[in-house]
């Protein structure tokens, strides 16, 4: 009864109080073909706690998990070393049960960290103003493109989606784009070295509202995105970019200083860790402050209270929660804030020069990896540049060759296979992502079984 705590007098009590002689009276409107007769067929019959607990032991052991072999996979969700002190101050009770700051006399501190998060995604994006997070990054990138739209007050409705964007992300636009007017220009992408530019910017037209750019993009590659927006902005379209590794922004040059208007991506790869599949975070900011109340979600600034002290308010919060909903810019009602927090502190811990030493780290070991593996019988490595990630072509169909790896205890990476079902052109395609969590042990294991498995 550790869950159910009424006792049978409990419920006598309760029956009699509403004028029904026993449980079955209060279904005597279903129809007796729609009840059941016994137990529900297939689903096994109570356990014990511990047993349960042997039980689900027992299928857990079944998987491989990222901490207990060499481990290569990226595409979206990254495997990053996280400080002990991170878990550590966000399981504290004053920030873990926090809830939404309405009453800013009483959340000064969770007003100040959204605070402080906002100016870090700021800056590490390359903008002037980001919001308090979002979902995660692929309900960011709509959110972008429906911005987009409400800057061109309607009159441009055509999205122009880059081949190179992560297939999970277009998905959700084009599922979000069944509701609106907004008419999706896509692609796939493009094996070849360096992202098909030339084919992008030729969708772009005057009826176009927004471009949007993965970088780095789905297989690793970057993306001259100074060349795009100077393309856009001649047709008068805006320029989004999205970021789902944000470690390679302490190597390579933020989408908002190469000319990107909005910056959107996911911030998992900082102190959220993978935790099969969430919660994620998704990170919002714009480039030209005149653009600020066009943002979804929220946005917390800082000011003076009435004895000159420095304090912190809810200053924007466009959502149809606060405000008539033709007025609201999202339906967006909520934030991610446990793991902004979580991103606020490992970005804290790191620092500027943190970040870029773990970006150089990164980068390092990709490159050792790419070399070693461009040097297995059968491999080549696609890209012309890359971060962290890099695709490979192995002349066969990759989602085989990662199983057969997982076998021999080593999660190779992500098959394009496995994220374009159906598509024969790009299945022999493997993404290859290396973090600080990766050893040179573990470089020199994959090339020794790609090497075996392929022959």
């Amino acid at each position: 009864m550790r869950y159910l705590p009424l006792t049978d007098t409990d419920r006598m009590a309760m029956l009699e109080k509403i004028g029904a002689a026993d449980i079955d009276m209060l279904f005597a409107d279903v129809p007796e073909d729609a009840r059941l007769s016994g137990p529900i067929p297939g689903l096994p019959a109570h356990a014990s706690e511990m047993a349960v607990e042997r039980h689900m032991r027992a299928l857990s052991q079944k998987n491989l998990s990222a901490g207990d072999a060499p481990f290569f996979c990226g595409a979206g969700a990254y495997r990053h070393h996280i400080p002990a002190s991170v878990d550590h101050i966000i399981q504290r009770g004053e920030f873990l049960t926090a809830y939404t700051p309405y009453q800013p006399e009483i959340a000064q501190g969770t007003l100040q960290m959204l605070f402080e998060f906002q100016s870090q995604v700021a800056r590490l994006y390359g903008c002037a103003v980001a919001n308090a997070s979002m979902y995660d990054g692929s309900t960011a990138c709509w959110e972008a493109i429906a911005m987009a739209g409400r800057i061109a007050r309607g009159k441009r409705r055509k999205v122009v989606l880059s081949g190179a964007l992560h297939p999970h992300y277009a998905e959700v636009v084009r599922t979000m784009a069944k509701f609106t007017e907004d008419e999706i220009a896509d692609a796939l992408p493009t094996l070849q070295g360096s992202p098909d530019l030339d084919g992008l910017i030729g969708r772009i037209d005057e009826d176009t509202s927004c471009v949007v750019v993965q970088y780095p993009d789905i297989l690793g590659r970057l993306s001259d995105l100074e060349r795009v927006c100077e393309a856009a902005h001649a047709k008068g379209a805006l320029v989004i970019a999205v970021n789902l590794e944000p470690v390679a922004l302490g190597a390579v040059k933020s989408p908002g200083e190469m000319g990107a208007d909005i910056v959107v991506g996911e911030g998992q790869a900082l102190g959220v860790g993978l935790q099969f599949g969430g919660p994620y975070l998704g990170l919002f900011a714009v480039r030209d402050p005149k653009h600020v109340r066009m943002m979804p979600g929220r946005l917390c600034g800082e000011t003076t209270d009435a004895e000159g002290k420095r304090g912190f308010v809810l200053t924007l919060s466009t959502r149809e929660q606060h405000i008539r909903r033709e007025k609201a810019t999202s339906n967006i009602c909520t934030n991610s804030g446990l793991c902004a927090l979580a991103f606020n502190v490992h970005m804290s811990l790191l620092g500027e020069k943190g970040l870029r030493q773990l970006a150089a780290e990164n980068h390092r070991l990709a490159c050792l990896a790419a070399d070693k593996l461009a040097q297995v019988p059968g491999v080549t490595v696609l890209n012309d540049n890359f971060f962290n990630e890099f695709t490979l072509m192995i002349g066969q169909d990759a989602r085989q060759v990662v199983r057969n790896l997982a076998d021999r205890g080593i999660l190779a990476g992500v098959s394009l296979g496995r994220l374009y079902p159906g598509n024969d052109a790009l299945a022999e395609g493997l993404l290859v992502t290396l973090t600080e969590t990766t050893s040179e042990d573990d470089i020199d294991a994959l090339c020794a079984a790609l090497k075996e498995v392929l022959a």
